[in-house]
């Protein structure tokens, strides 16, 4: 009995400890889920969401030209040097510091030491002049596709470089044919951003899925509803991305575009319409910001097709513009008129210079000296959706067909996708097209040359959409390349401006002032003046 008793005595005890134990046990595993809970809340992941109506074309912005690209590609890649924050001041990137030779020939760059691809492999000198064999030698592997920046940049293939070379991992050279003043400006653009040669090698042609850069975002995704997902870089060489993910997604529609960013599920929209900023100014969970007119939109007329050989014919053209009634109806108060293919705020525009004033009975009588009174027909190629310097593209081409037809000028409206548009114009499949150049540098350079030189009239990789050529317009514009004295080339653009007014090959349109919806608990966000932002320094604040 005593040991029966110390048995159940035993049993009782154990059965309390197990009880008392248990009990324990889930109000421990209790506090670990409410602590969980919290670590969670606090963790969050902290995603940026960008909307647009156009969707990129690739991500390798080597083989690229297009603005919806590169907007996010410098999220991805780095360049040489860079522009400092919304400013037209050149500051170290990937080479901390660089020197130029007396004579304008030779530049070396210092690399920065331990910067490493998103796929683990060092960035060196080498990695660098890999890219640059690339983008300029056509006997290249690794040249596949159009490399039309490298083409309007540096005048072909390889152009004026010479020679890069990797002197170290830690040095740079680069050599060129002649000076050239622009260069420095040059290395900041999107296209120059450095691609992981491990990824070259992999991937080649379809480096445009597979992005391997060393900026502040490694790529994540492409996913089948056309968004884009961009997740932080820890190892980031420089200031650390404050949010985790961003997320480029492409909304066609107008209006859900805007329903989408009043109602929180994106962050930051572009290229707004008047009536969309009438809509949002009375939000006040939104912030409305504008970027600057540096851009041009304009006709381009194919002087390979046999009317628009003719002067008479481009500037009849031009004569048939009624420029109020094209403000009115195809664009608002956010755009100017344009004279020039020069933005008023770059050095070296022209302000001397008017548009061809509307006159029906002049541009019949032009056509009449060239045996063309009964008229003709022409094709004009639009793209479908708004571009930055065309945020109504089909309007206005109603309007240009509306406008010609007054002197018996039939327009057949061919309205493509982007790129189709693309594919077209650098096949030279058309007779006239609405082009546009948003500016990637502070020089004048970047739109004369890219827009109006032979040079750069190769099939396939040419911005010379009316394929122009003019001797002396060439010469002026490679003279401008070469000077160093500022005023000096400013003169030289000035008068370019003027040659290129008289002969008309293309018809200047418009500046566009977009205007950028932000939400307010978005800090940090700055526009660029070309309209690519790096936004490793945006963070997201909690609530409105």
């Amino acid at each position: 009995m005593r040991e029966l008793k110390w048995i159940l005595i035993g049993s009782g005890i154990a059965i309390v400890l197990w009880i008392l134990l248990t009990a324990f046990h889930f109000q421990i595993d209790g506090l670990i889920d409410k602590g969980k809970e919290l670590l969670s809340d606090d963790k969050e992941e902290k995603i940026l969401v960008m909307g647009r109506a156009n969707s990129s074309l690739g991500l390798d912005p080597a083989v690229l030209t297009d603005h919806d690209s590169f907007k996010v590609t410098v999220n991805i890649y780095d360049n040489l040097v860079r522009y400092d924050d919304n400013s037209s001041k050149i500051v170290p990137s990937l080479a901390e510091s660089w020197n130029i030779s007396e004579n304008g020939l030779i530049w070396q760059f210092k690399i920065r030491k331990n910067v490493f691809f998103h796929d683990g492999s060092p960035l060196n000198a080498k990695a660098i002049a890999f890219n640059f064999t690339r983008w300029m030698d056509e006997s290249s592997p690794y040249h596949t596709g159009y490399f039309t920046y490298w083409n309007m940049s540096f005048g072909g293939f390889p152009g004026i470089v010479e020679q890069v070379t990797a002197l170290s991992d830690e040095v740079l050279e680069i050599r060129l044919k002649e000076p050239y003043s622009p260069f420095l400006n040059i290395l900041t653009m999107p296209a120059f951003g450095i691609a992981s040669p491990d990824a070259i090698m992999t991937f080649n042609e379809n480096l445009k899925q597979h992005p391997v850069g060393s900026g502040p975002f490694v790529f994540q995704s492409w996913r089948d509803d056309d968004t884009i997902v961009l997740e932080r870089n820890d190892n980031y060489w420089g200031e650390k991305a404050k949010v985790d993910k961003v997320m480029f997604k492409t909304i066609a529609n107008k209006e859900e575009r805007l329903r989408a960013l009043k109602s929180g599920k994106i962050h930051v929209v572009d290229l707004l319409t008047k009536n969309e900023i009438e809509k949002l100014e009375e939000d006040r969970n939104i912030s409305l910001i504008s970027r600057p007119y540096f851009n041009i939109g304009y006709l381009s007329m194919n002087m390979n097709k046999d009317y628009f050989k003719l002067r008479e014919v481009r500037r009849a053209v031009g004569h048939l513009f009624d420029r109020d009634k094209m403000m009115t109806e195809a664009f608002d108060e956010l755009a100017k008129s344009a004279n020039s293919f020069l933005p008023p705020v770059i050095w070296g525009h022209n302000e001397t210079i008017k548009a061809l004033d509307y006159d029906v009975y002049k541009a019949k009588k032009m056509l009449q000296s060239v045996g063309l009174s009964d008229g003709f027909e022409l094709e004009l190629l639009v793209m479908d959706l708004p571009r930055k310097y065309f945020p109504r593209p089909i309007a206005l081409a109603e309007y240009i067909k509306s406008s010609l037809s007054k002197a018996n000028i039939e327009v057949k409206l061919s309205i493509v996708p982007w790129a189709e548009v693309i594919k077209r114009r650098n096949k030279g499949d058309y007779d006239m097209v609405l082009a546009g150049w948003n500016g990637d540098i502070f020089d004048p350079d970047n739109f004369l040359y890219t827009i109006f030189a032979s040079e750069n009239l190769k099939q396939g990789v040419s911005r010379n959409y009316s394929y122009y050529r003019d001797s002396q317009v060439d010469i002026l514009l490679n003279q401008a390349r070469q000077a160093t004295d500022r005023d000096f080339r400013a003169n030289l653009y000035r008068t370019l401006q003027e040659l290129i007014h008289e002969d008309t090959p293309a018809i200047p349109l418009v500046h566009t002032m977009t205007f950028i919806g932000v939400r307010k608990n978005v800090i940090g966000y700055i526009p660029s003046i070309s309209g690519q932002e790096v936004l490793n320094k945006v963070y997201i604040e909690n609530g409105e």
